[in-house]
């Protein structure tokens, strides 16, 4: 049989093979066989160069012709199929209109929403004012003016999404008491709940977008004594009767600084087993001090004639402690069988 011959053949089988297929699998697998590097084409192209000279152009040509004759068969079916498929679907998916709608439950406040109107409505019966500041920072008001130098190595404890235009977004709610204080004179009793953004890994206990609310306050002769009360009481009636306790740390804004832990709500200290506390009994809540006199220069007041405390907290913390949640992913999940608990 000649070359010309063989691919009348070909076309002839293939495209009597295609008008009895239905599935798009089989239409692939014939595509290959018949068309692909190894196909069935190719294997008879090869034997093109026993054939005359003279007749090799008019076989490429024909070659061509039964690849596209192909081609549009297996393009046709492919089509045909898939709107058969869809048309069958959309039957089988029709709405009966006259069947009685299915009653949808009442939503409810998100747990972290609970935990932030709680906290916000705390501070604002000790007399603490609301603030909203911009979640678009500048260096100066995200680190400098709070006792960052440039090469602070404090900076790298939070890796920062920073902007093309020099801005950055907020790694923390703190940048409030600068934009306060700059414009307003003591006393000042400020809380500033907001989003805030670092560039954390998304893990059990870290998300790249979370939430803070930050505290300040800021008059004369304020002590770290009214600062610890403060904090005990606003801890007291969130979680109930914890015990609270305060240990040296650092914060480049404060002097002196303070992290605050409460007792594990959930094993009391008494499981060494316990995935919230990894046994230790306390769970730390927060970062506080004393407001730094050189922030406090920063903004144009005298640290010998008035001080502050200032103290910031993730609201995300504060509810994953108050309902025993051990991965802050579940918050953001929007998981219904997760959120219907609350």
């Amino acid at each position: 049989m000649s070359v010309a011959a063989e691919i009348d053949a070909l076309e002839t089988r293939s495209l009597a093979a295609i008008a009895d297929l239905s599935s798009e699998a089989d239409l692939e697998r014939l595509r290959v066989e018949v068309l692909g590097r190894k196909g069935a084409l190719t294997a008879i192209l090869r034997g093109l160069k026993d054939a005359p000279p003279a007749e090799r152009p008019a076989i490429g040509e024909r070659a061509n012709t039964a690849k596209r004759a192909i081609e549009d068969g297996l393009e046709r079916a492919l089509g045909e199929l898939r709107a058969r498929h869809a048309a069958e679907r959309l039957a089988a998916e029709r709405v009966d209109v006259t069947v009685p709608a299915r009653g949808w439950p009442p939503g409810h406040r998100h747990p972290l929403r609970t935990a932030t109107e709680d906290a916000v409505d705390i501070f604002e019966r000790m007399g603490f004012e609301v603030w909203d500041g911009p979640e678009i920072e500048d260096d100066e008001h995200n680190f400098e003016a709070l006792n960052f130098p440039p090469d602070h190595p404090a900076r790298d404890m939070q890796d920062t999404f920073l902007l093309p235009d020099g801005k950055l977004l907020r790694t923390h709610c703190t940048p409030s008491q600068i934009h306060v204080m700059r414009t307003r004179k003591p006393p000042l009793a400020i809380i500033t709940p907001g989003t805030t953004y670092r560039r954390d890994v998304h893990d059990m206990t870290h998300a790249p977008m979370f939430h803070q609310i930050d505290c300040f306050l800021v008059d004369e002769a304020v002590s770290f004594a009214e600062m610890k009360g403060l904090l005990t009481e606003f801890l007291t009636a969130f979680f109930g009767d914890v015990p609270v306790r305060f240990r040296a740390s650092f914060f480049p804004f404060v002097e002196p600084g303070a992290e605050v832990d409460i007792g594990c709500a959930v094993c009391r200290g008494s499981d060494p087993a316990c995935r919230v506390c990894k046994g230790a009994g306390w769970l730390e809540i927060l970062g506080a001090g004393m407001i730094h006199p050189n922030v406090l220069r920063a903004v144009g007041y005298d640290p010998e004639a008035v001080s502050g405390f200032a103290f910031g907290v993730g609201l995300e913390r504060l509810a994953m402690l108050r309902h025993a949640i051990d991965d802050i992913r579940l918050l953001t999940e929007n998981d219904l069988r997760f959120l219907r608990q609350f």
